[in-house]
């Protein structure tokens, strides 16, 4: 499902329902769908708007829930009433798909906050703290006693034939 949502392009979903909320706004239908989706479509073209993205996705969470209690409490045409439950049935995937955009641009989803571990990046083999040698994870307290294990090069035999070293 969520490779579904990935595959989803947030701007034709918002230019489509535009469109559909656009043309059946002169009858009786949900006044909230057309400056929601216009400001969706503002949204999604600035890339640098991450508050507006979050305002956005929580402003169209909210009017899947407001089309449900509109579409009870209020009658339609047959026509009117199947736009409406289009226009309904594709805020789904759109709001999951500025969810997901949301996410990508690096806003956490209000109220889920998850524990995220500290990463602590090294150097390998320079620049360690305490003259320890190898990597300490985040979950070690006190750092680890350095390895006794010395590496001591094979003796090289001395060439006695002059000046150069045969291979």
């Amino acid at each position: 499902m969520a490779d579904f949502m990935q595959a989803l392009d947030p701007a034709k979903l918002i230019f489509v329902e535009t469109v559909l909320a656009f043309t059946i706004s002169p009858f009786t239908v949900p006044a909230y769908n057309l400056p929601i989706f216009l400001f969706g479509s503002y949204v999604q073209e600035s890339s640098d708007a991450a508050q507006s993205l979050n305002l956005f996705a929580g402003l169209l969470s909210a009017s899947v829930l407001y089309d449900i209690v509109w579409m009870f409490n209020n009658e339609q045409a047959v026509f009117l009433r199947l736009l409406t439950v289009v226009l309904f049935l594709l805020k789904l995937p759109t709001t999951g798909a500025f969810l997901i955009a949301m996410s990508q641009r690096g806003r956490q989803f209000p109220g889920l906050d998850v524990v995220h571990t500290i990463t602590v990046w090294s150097m390998p083999g320079g620049f360690t703290s305490g003259g320890r040698d190898g990597y300490q994870t985040v979950e070690e307290d006190t750092p680890r006693a350095p390895s006794n294990v010395t590496s001591v090069p094979p003796s090289q035999p001395v060439n006695q034939s002059g000046n150069y070293q045969s291979v």
